[in-house]
C-alpha cells in the first residue's frame, strides 16, 4: 500500500500590480496557502487555494495542525475516505471558510499525486468527456482607476481577437445610467454573436434595486448570465430574481459543500452553478456537486483557477465553460506556477502532463512567501 510520508505547507502573499475593484471592494494582494504531499512511491502532489486578502495563514495553520495528522501514513488513493475523515475531524471548527479551503488544498494535492502515479493528466483520470480542448470565456472588465469606456472596449476587443466567443465583465459599482453605458460599450465592442457574462460580486442589497438595474441597464444588452447579484447567503432572493428576469442567474463560487448547492438547486436560485474546487472541498466534493447539478439539468461553469478547473470541466457532460484569466493582473497566482495553460482559438488546450500539469516555481515561492515550508512527517 502506498503511504503518505510528509505534508509540507506554507503561505504566499501575491500583490496585484494595480489595485483592482469589484462592485463593493478593492483588492491589493491575495493570500494563497499551498501544500505538497509526498508519498513513499516517489510521487508528490501539489495543492493550493485562495484565502482572501488577509490571514491566509489561518488556512495553512489548519493544514498543519488539524488535518495533516489525519492523513499522515494513510493511503493517498483512498480519497473518499480521507475526505470524510478530514471533514469529521474539522466538524466543530467550521464547515466552510478556512477549514474547508484547507481540506480543498489537501484533496487537490491527493488527486494530483494519484494522477501522477499512473502517469495521466488529471482530466483523463476523471473520465475525459471532452477530447483536446474545453470551452472557455475570457474573464476581465474590472473597474480600475483611470480606466475609461474606451479602455474597456479595447480590452474586450482583444479577447475577441484571441478567438474567445464569450467574455465576462464586472458590473454593479456605478449608477444605473453609467452601468447602461458600460453595457452599451461592451456589447458594441464584442458584437452580437459573442456571449457577454456579467459578474455583480454581491452588489445589490435588495430585490427592487436589482430589478431596476436588470431592466434598465442589463437586460437590453442580452447578457448570457448575471452572476452573484446578492450575498451568497440570500438564496431566496436569488431564486426570486431568477423568476423575474429572462437572464439566467449564476452563483456558487463561495459555497462550500454539496448541501448548500443542493439548496440552490432545490430553490431554483441558479440556472448555472459556479463551484470552485479550491473553496468547496476539493476535487472530490466538486465531482459530487457537478453530478448532482446534472440530475437537475443545471450547467457547471467553475469559478477561478483555470489551470485546475479545465481538468474538471473536461470530465463533465454538463460542464460548459472554464473561466480564463488572460494575464496575471487579477489571477496573480499565475506568477508562481511553472506551466501556463495554452489557448487555442478561444478554447483551453487540455494538457498531456501528468497530474494537474504544473508545479511551483521555487524562486517565486521565496519572493512571495510569508513563511517557509513547515513539514509534518511520519
Amino acid at each position: 500500500m502506498t503511504q503518505i510520508t510528509e505534508i509540507r505547507s506554507r503561505t504566499l502573499r501575491i500583490p496585484l500590480d494595480n489595485p483592482t475593484s469589484f462592485s463593493n471592494r478593492t483588492v491589493y494582494f491575495r493570500d494563497h496557502p499551498i501544500v505538497e504531499i509526498e508519498c513513499d512511491d516517489g510521487h508528490t502532489g501539489v495543492g493550493f487555494c485562495y484565502a482572501g486578502n488577509s490571514n491566509g495563514a489561518l488556512v495553512t495553520q489548519t493544514i498543519r495542525e488539524l488535518l495533516a495528522p489525519v492523513i499522515l501514513g494513510e493511503d493517498p488513493f483512498r480519497v473518499e475516505g480521507l475526505w470524510k475523515d478530514m471533514y469529521q475531524e474539522a466538524l466543530l471548527h467550521g464547515r466552510a471558510g478556512a477549514v474547508v479551503r484547507a481540506i480543498s488544498a489537501i484533496d487537490i494535492a491527493l488527486w494530483d499525486h494519484n494522477a501522477k502515479s499512473v502517469e495521466l493528466p488529471l482530466w483523463k483520470l476523471l473520465g475525459g468527456f471532452y477530447k483536446d480542448v474545453v470551452p472557455a470565456y475570457a474573464s476581465g472588465g474590472y473597474y480600475l482607476d483611470g480606466k475609461s469606456y474606451d479602455g474597456l472596449a479595447q480590452e474586450l476587443t482583444s479577447y475577441v481577437g484571441q478567438g474567445f466567443k464569450a467574455v465576462k465583465i464586472k458590473v454593479g459599482r456605478l449608477s444605473i445610467s453609467e452601468e447602461a453605458e458600460r453595457m452599451r460599450v461592451a456589447r458594441a465592442a464584442i458584437g452580437d454573436d459573442v456571449a457577454l457574462m456579467l459578474d455583480a460580486n454581491n452588489a445589490f442589497q435588495n430585490l427592487e434595486t436589482a430589478l431596476q438595474y436588470m431592466r434598465r441597464a442589463y437586460e437590453p444588452y442580452d447578457p448570457y448570465w448575471m452572476e452573484e447579484p446578492f450575498s451568497p447567503d440570500e438564496i431566496d432572493m436569488h431564486g426570486e430574481l431568477a423568476s423575474r428576469t429572462h437572464v439566467p442567474i449564476a452563483t456558487g463560487e463561495i459555497e462550500a459543500g454539496r448541501w448548500r448547492f443542493k439548496e440552490l438547486l432545490d430553490k431554483k436560485a441558479a440556472m448555472i452553478i459556479q463551484p470552485d474546487a479550491a473553496v468547496l472541498g476539493g476535487v472530490t466534493e466538486f465531482r459530487r456537486i457537478a453530478a448532482t447539478a446534472g440530475s437537475y439539468g443545471i450547467s457547471v461553469a467553475p469559478h477561478w483557477f483555470h489551470d485546475l478547473h479545465l481538468h474538471l470541466v473536461a470530465g463533465l457532460p454538463n460542464g460548459t465553460f472554464v473561466e480564463f484569466f488572460p494575464d496575471d493582473q487579477v489571477l496573480s497566482f499565475r506568477r508562481v506556477i511553472d506551466h501556463q495553460t495554452e489557448v487555442r482559438d478561444g478554447s483551453l488546450v487540455l494538457p498531456d502532463r501528468p497530474g494537474i500539469g504544473f508545479g511551483f516555481r521555487s524562486e517565486a515561492l521565496e519572493q512571495y512567501g510569508l513563511d517557509g515550508w513547515e513539514s509534518v512527517r511520519a
